[in-house]
């Protein structure tokens, strides 16, 4: 009888009398989840590497073209001494602020998607770009952040925090829709395009009574170039995407559960108010800060995320970082891209990227929730 038990199980199982077979539904999982994880870290390791060569690329490509092996030496101080100045003066600022700036609006858009359950939240599309370029444009208008003003040396700053008040202004609306009218998707698509509305006509009222100077600094701001960044710039923007990154990562456990559905997060003593709102506020403070030193670039966290999810799907610890480094991808390429194509004409990168984006928003519009 031994024998016949044996023959008959399935090949490679010669379970023992008394012995149970494991579950082949907890294999399955398990094997999911192996190569889910394997997957996550090709496209990690893949992504981190396109990242690296395509910003070293691009600080050796403009009117001075200088070799891979010639950028890499003057990165470690070897080279010569104007090959050393035109990467880390000129070259490499602009390349870090390309990889900060797509990192912080990636990550941002990632997040709203998360908060609001909408595959199509992002800076842009929700209108918050467009609320912080204005916040931007009063200072320039009313003198608070040109360099005639008697607060010059803080500028920057002053343009920062409009830009920011005036993000929050827009959160505001989208937070009172969704804890107060249980908005749908739809409703805050349709809500992010007349927020964007509004305050894109506040502009043209600011540009209508500016002046020459200031009507060209305000749409210099509406263009998104990642060249305007110094130093100074890409350490601020650094600082905040880094801890805006490191607030949701932190917190992936319980936006996780956000995702899932509200009733099911509150069922497990999650805060999902709170998170909701602490959530879009940090993601707005990025989007605030970055918008503020690079101007309006569309698109970048909306497509972002979407690449992202597409390849690895996955939970917000791993999703994250892989959008952060994504997203910096693509502004490096779109800038790239923009400085190039039409050289000597250097293209602001904010119109290639809504040039490029348009087409794929339309597409998620289309294909709703496909890879959601």
């Amino acid at each position: 009888m031994a024998s016949e038990t044996v023959s008959e199980s399935e090949p490679g199982q010669h379970t023992q009398r008394g012995e149970t077979p494991a579950p082949r539904g907890s294999e399955t999982v398990r094997e999911r989840r192996e190569q889910t994880t394997r997957r996550t870290a090709v496209v990690a390791a893949g992504s981190t590497l396109v990242l690296v060569v395509v910003s070293l690329v691009a600080i050796g490509l403009g009117s001075v073209h200088i070799p891979l092996s010639d950028v890499v030496a003057a990165l470690v101080g070897g080279g010569s001494q104007t090959q050393r100045t035109i990467v880390w003066n000129v070259r490499l600022p602009r390349i870090l602020g390309a990889v900060v700036a797509g990192a912080g609006l990636a990550v941002a858009g990632a997040a709203m998607q998360t908060v609001l359950r909408n595959p199509l939240g992002a800076p842009y599309t929700l209108g918050i770009s467009q609320a912080a370029a204005f916040g931007a444009a009063v200072t320039v208008v009313f003198g608070f952040g040109t360099a005639a003003s008697e607060f010059a040396s803080l500028g920057p700053y002053v343009t920062t925090v409009a830009a920011f008040l005036a993000a929050m202004a827009s959160t505001g609306l989208i937070l009172l829709l969704v804890t107060y009218r249980q908005a749908t998707p739809e409703t805050l698509i349709l809500t992010g395009v007349a927020v964007g509305s509004l305050f894109t006509a506040g502009m043209t009222l600011l540009q209508y009574f500016a002046s020459d100077t200031e009507v060209a600094a305000i749409v210099y701001w509406t263009f998104g170039d990642v060249g305007r960044a110094g130093w100074p710039h890409v350490v601020v923007m650094g600082v905040v995407v880094a801890a805006g990154l490191a607030y949701f990562l932190v917190n992936a456990w319980n936006y996780d559960v956000m995702d899932s559905g509200t009733a099911t997060a509150k069922s497990l003593g999650v805060p999902v108010e709170s998170l909701r709102i602490r959530g879009m506020a940090v993601a707005s403070f990025v989007t605030a800060i970055v918008i503020s030193f690079v101007g309006i670039i569309g698109f970048v966290g909306l497509v972002a995320p979407h690449i992202v999810r597409m390849l690895v799907g996955g939970t917000e610890r791993h999703l994250l970082p892989i959008t952060a480094v994504v997203g910096a991808g693509l502004l490096v390429a779109a800038d790239t891209l923009a400085r190039t194509v039409l050289a000597p004409v250097v293209l602001p990168v904010g119109i290639l990227t809504s040039f490029l984006g348009a087409p794929l928003f339309v597409y998620l519009v289309i294909n709703g929730r496909e890879y959601w």
